[in-house]
């Protein structure tokens, strides 16, 4: 894969995990990277690792909530938008009858309408092109459903959704979008499901969270896998990357690694 002419590439939730390893890889393949943040200090920490990998990555501050400033980054990057990465999320542990409306709001909004946002934000200058490409990192759990993580997943299907129509809708506009699907990997949102086990705990769901948790924190390392994917994604006219109307599970529970972009064949 080579940078186009257009070469940036914002990719949100960079901090940590599959964001932060997306981040390098683009700029190690010859993009202009971006990673957006929430904060000075996690802009320090996509900084020293870039160092630490030999690239250079800027970063930008944005709460991917804040409508405003999702077109003020996008209206900044103006003409050289070539790549979003859509990776911004959290994960959400509990019984549908545990979470609150504010919680299952706030989910879709960072993980649901953000992406959306973003993504319609960048259409026109991709339009205008006449080349891009969208990347919106879903999860195995868009196409699957299971007991106390359904609002997180009723979020990754309706990107899931959206995605599919949404790709269908520009493809003649020469803008690919591509669905990224990781499985169990070890990022920081297992921290967001201990800090929901903390708070469900005293519920009766909660006991079955504890053993959810006991069960999943098995998953294993795999950044760099899906970074792979993500990156292969963004691969432009000419790659040998194509999307494929199956899926294929590679690995075993606890690496996974789903995607719906593979190797053509």
């Amino acid at each position: 894969m080579t940078a186009p002419d257009r070469g940036a590439v914002l990719t949100t939730g960079a901090n940590s995990g599959i964001g932060l390893a997306t981040v390098i890889e683009v700029a190690r393949r010859g993009f202009r990277s971006i990673g957006s943040v929430r904060s000075e200090a996690k802009a320090d920490v996509v900084h020293k690792a870039a160092a630490e990998a030999g690239v250079s990555v800027e970063t930008v501050l944005l709460d991917v909530t804040d409508a405003d400033r999702c077109r003020a980054v996008v209206d900044e990057l103006d003409d050289d938008l070539y790549g979003l990465v859509n990776n911004a999320g959290y994960g959400m542990t509990g019984a549908i009858e545990d979470v609150t409306d504010d919680e299952a709001h706030h989910l879709f909004e960072t993980m649901v309408f953000a992406p959306l946002r973003l993504s319609r934000l960048a259409i026109p200058g991709m339009r205008a092109a006449g080349d891009g490409c969208i990347v919106n990192v879903s999860s195995i759990m868009g196409i699957t459903t299971t007991p106390l993580t359904g609002w997180y997943q009723a979020a990754k299907h309706a990107l899931e959704g959206a995605s599919d129509a949404l790709r269908l809708e520009v493809a003649k506009a020469g803008i690919r979008v591509v669905l990224v699907e990781p499985g169990g990997f070890k990022t920081s949102i297992w921290e967001d499901l201990e800090r929901d086990i903390d708070k469900r705990g005293d519920d009766i769901s909660g006991l079955a969270v504890n053993i959810a948790a006991r069960a999943l924190s098995k998953a294993g390392p795999g950044e760099i896998y899906v970074t792979d994917s993500v990156v292969a994604a963004t691969g432009g006219p000419g790659s040998q990357y194509e999307p494929q109307g199956s899926y294929e599970l590679k690995g075993v529970p606890g690496e996974w690694a789903l995607s719906r972009y593979e190797p053509a064949t």
